[in-house]
């Protein structure tokens, strides 16, 4: 068990809420009792990780090639990150997404299909990653199902309201306030609602070595709402290269008409979405002292 020994949670600790410290610091010796539980051969580690979770790559008792993704347990009083994932990935049941072999959602664990995690979508040329990443949402847009676990739009937003409202009053004043003003206009006429990947990017898309899909989404946040929600994060994918080339704000533009007209959505509402989305990720970066990931994600919301 020297790849559970070595965990390194002190990768983690910036990113986590202080309700993690007791988690982190236990983790060598929660993965040892969930690789005992499951049956699980441990590999290696898989570096450098999710914001907050850690992945081992393991075999079964059967010799089949697994993940185990052990999760942080999120902030007090919000429904356990493990558990929400968990009931997302079996609502898709593998449609789109990666399919779970086993849970301990209690202990924050995942067990899951094993997927090509050194290739995500970000391998292939913009355009043609693009439209995979289209396809595959159209999978993952299902009906939530009764009695849902799933937070709305509306909660999974409001816990960045504090942080720009207390950012309203800096430089970036007037591009808070307006991200405030769209939230609040697109929340009090949503469309039709679905079951929202939450986090849905290029990165969060690897390819499958099985039969039913050449590329599966990992990682969901998942929330129910309107689907221009999903789009809006694709829109900044691949920030940097973007913020490099000539004409940032129009390609940034035409990226939304094109994402919009490729779902039948509405491009003002994916646009407001996408400038709301930035400007909340914008103001967490810079509360988190990266300042160059904050700025750049401001100037991002200020070309919508």
């Amino acid at each position: 068990m020297e790849a559970a020994r070595g965990l390194a949670p002190e990768r983690l600790r910036a990113a986590q809420p202080p309700t993690a410290a007791g988690w982190l610091d236990g983790l060598p010796v929660l993965a040892e009792r969930l690789v005992e539980r499951f049956g699980l051969t441990v590999e290696r580690l898989v570096e450098p990780g999710g914001r907050a979770s850690v992945t081992l790559l393991v075999r079964r008792a059967d010799g089949s090639r697994a993940a185990l993704k052990l999760l942080a347990p999120g902030e007090a009083g919000q429904p356990p990150p493990a558990e929400l994932e968990w009931a997302a990935l079996r609502r898709w049941d593998g449609l789109g997404a990666v399919r779970v072999l086993d849970a301990a959602p209690e202990e924050g664990a995942l067990l899951l299909e094993r997927l090509r995690g050194e290739t995500s979508l970000r391998s292939l040329p913009d355009a043609k990653a693009t439209l995979e990443a289209v396809s595959t949402l159209r999978r993952l847009w299902v009906a939530p199902g009764e009695g849902h676990p799933f937070p709305s739009v509306a909660e999974r937003t409001e816990a960045a309201l504090g942080a720009l409202r207390a950012a309203a009053g800096g430089e970036a004043g007037p591009l808070v306030e307006r991200a405030l003003e769209v939230r609040a206009e697109l929340l009090a006429a949503p469309p039709d609602e679905v079951l929202l990947h939450g986090d849905f990017r290029q990165g969060a898309v690897l390819a499958s070595d099985g039969e039913r899909a050449p590329w599966l989404a990992v990682g969901p946040e998942p929330a129910v709402g309107e689907r221009a929600f999903d789009l809006a994060r694709l829109v900044r994918d691949r920030l940097h290269d973007l913020m490099a080339s000539p004409g940032a704000a129009a390609i940034v533009r035409r990226r939304v008409a094109k994402l919009a007209g490729a779902v039948e959505a509405d491009p003002d509402r994916v646009r407001d979405w996408a400038l709301y989305r930035g400007v909340a990720s914008g103001v967490r970066q810079l509360s988190a002292g990266r300042r160059a990931d904050g700025e750049a994600l401001l100037e991002f919301a200020s070309w919508l």
